[in-house]
C-alpha cells in the first residue's frame, strides 16, 4: 500500500515502529501473529522484550495506552485481529475511556473461568501436542522452526485450514515433508511472504509465542475480573460497556479473514465507522477454531 508513514515511537519503556496512513479520527489497528501491521512487542521492527511477563496483558494495554498518548488523541477506533483482538478485549476491559469503538475480527470475548488455568483445561481437552501447548517451552518450538525455515513455517500458519484444534506433535510439528512445496494461499503473495519472512528473520518467533506463554499470566492477572463473570453473562457487560450490535458472519474463509477477504473486511470497518453509533462489530469466520 503506498502513501504509509513509518516511525519509531518511544512507548512504555520500549521503542514501537508504527505505520500510518491519512487524516482523521484515528483508527487503531493491532495484528496478531504472524501478521505485522502495527507492530505489538515482540514483532518486526518493534523492541521484544526477553522477560514473558513483559507479554501479559496488562503489560501490553500498557503499551496500548502509551501508544495513544503519543498519538495526542484521548481515545481510537479499534481494529484488531487474533492476538491484537485479544489484547484489543483487555484494552476494553481495563482501560474503556480510551476506546471510542472496536471492531474485532475472528476472536471473539472470552469470560474468565475460575475453576482452572487455560494451559491445564487446554492440556486436558486438547492434549500436549496441541499447538498452544507446544509454543509453552521457551525455545522448544523455535528449534524446530529453525530448522524447517522461517518461509516453511509461515506457509504453513497461512495455510492452515482444517476446522479443530490445531496440533504440532513433536520431532515434525508443521507436519512438512522433507523437500516437500507448500503451496501458498491464493490471497498471500510472494512478495507479502518474502517481507514477513525478512521481518521474522530479524528477532525470530520467540516474542510473538511470548504472548501464549503468558496465557496463565493473564489468568492470574485477570483474577480481580472473576466477580464479574455473571455480570458478563446476564447482559450487564455488554448493555453498560459493549453495545454489541451485529455479528458478521463469513462462510468458507479460514482464521486470516483480514486478508483472504480484505476488501469485504475492509467495507465493513468503513461503513461501522461511518454511521458510528458507540456500538460493537465482531467478525468471526464460520467454523474457525480461535484460541
Amino acid at each position: 500500500m503506498e502513501g504509509i508513514d513509518h516511525r519509531i515511537v518511544s512507548v512504555n519503556g520500549i521503542k514501537m515502529h508504527i505505520a500510518e496512513k491519512g487524516r482523521g479520527p484515528v483508527v487503531l489497528f493491532l495484528h496478531g501473529l504472524p501478521e505485522l501491521c502495527t507492530r505489538s512487542p515482540g514483532f518486526g521492527d518493534t523492541e521484544a522484550p526477553t522477560s514473558i511477563i513483559s507479554y501479559t496483558c496488562d503489560h501490553i494495554v500498557n503499551d496500548l495506552v502509551a501508544l495513544i498518548d503519543s498519538l495526542g488523541v484521548e481515545q481510537v477506533f479499534l481494529v484488531a485481529h487474533d492476538w491484537g483482538a485479544i489484547m484489543g478485549w483487555y484494552l476494553c476491559l481495563f482501560k474503556p475511556e480510551r476506546v471510542k469503538a472496536f471492531v474485532c475480527l475472528s476472536v471473539p470475548f472470552t469470560p474468565r473461568s475460575p475453576q482452572m488455568k487455560p494451559m491445564d483445561r487446554m492440556r486436558g481437552f486438547f492434549g500436549d501436542d496441541y499447538y498452544i501447548c507446544r509454543f509453552q517451552a521457551p525455545g522448544e518450538i523455535e528449534v524446530e522452526m529453525v530448522e524447517i525455515g522461517t518461509a516453511n513455517v509461515l506457509k504453513t500458519i497461512f495455510s492452515i485450514r482444517k476446522p479443530g484444534p490445531p496440533c504440532f506433535p513433536k520431532g515434525n510439528a508443521f507436519r512438512i515433508r522433507s523437500n516437500a512445496s507448500i503451496s501458498l494461499p491464493s490471497w498471500l503473495s510472494e512478495d507479502e511472504l518474502t517481507y514477513y519472512v525478512t521481518k521474522f528473520d530479524q528477532k525470530g518467533f520467540t516474542g510473538g509465542l511470548n504472548y501464549y506463554r503468558a496465557i496463565d499470566l493473564n489468568w492470574e492477572v485477570t483474577e480481580k475480573w472473576t466477580g464479574v463473570r455473571e455480570y458478563i453473562h446476564n447482559g450487564g457487560f455488554k448493555k453498560d460497556g459493549l453495545f454489541l450490535e451485529e455479528a458478521v458472519v463469513m462462510e468458507g474463509v479460514g482464521h486470516f479473514i483480514n486478508q483472504e477477504k480484505a476488501e469485504e473486511i475492509g467495507s465493513h470497518i468503513y461503513d461501522f465507522i461511518k454511521k458510528f453509533k458507540q456500538i460493537l462489530l465482531v467478525i468471526c469466520a464460520l467454523f474457525l477454531w480461535v484460541h
